[in-house]
């Protein structure tokens, strides 16, 4: 088992590491099929979101996102255009509508994502639960600091 590090080490060790980091996902290559779309991070945010958790209800992405449903209807009807998401009647509340990813471009998007999941399985499969939760409990942590700054 490596040494551990003082708190000044490690944040010099992600000071230099988070900017690289941050350059690699930059470089992921967006699939040919989806390139013309520009899509930004909050498009690959949205999308991860109805990959993982399946079809959901713009009041259901929007309190995962941690926005207000408007700016996801925004978002959604951006995709929707460009034919990346569609929007369903509800069967049980036809007042509801539930957003999903189309079956044309979830190919394209599941490779998309394929490579950055993959990677965060690889990362975090040798650590404990409690490592785990320790691990995203400090990025969020982190994220709420830079917010606040």
């Amino acid at each position: 088992m490596s040494a551990g590090l003082e708190v000044d080490d490690a944040v010099r060790a992600l000071l230099l590491l988070m900017p690289r980091m941050a350059g690699r996902i930059k470089r992921i290559k967006v699939p040919g099929e989806l390139q013309s779309f520009a899509l930004a991070p909050r498009h690959l945010s949205l999308l991860s979101y109805l990959v993982f958790d399946g079809p959901m209800t713009v009041n259901d992405l929007a309190g995962r996102l941690e926005v207000a449903p408007a700016t996801v209807s925004l978002m959604i009807g951006d995709l929707g255009r460009k034919g990346i998401l569609e929007r369903r009647e509800d069967d049980h509340d036809r007042r509801r509508r539930i957003v999903s990813i189309t079956e044309r471009h979830r190919p394209a998007i599941d490779e998309w994502l394929a490579r950055g999941a993959t990677a965060w399985q690889n990362a975090l499969r040798p650590l404990t639960a409690e490592q785990r939760r320790m691990f995203i409990d400090t990025l969020l942590a982190y994220e709420r600091g830079v917010a606040d700054a």
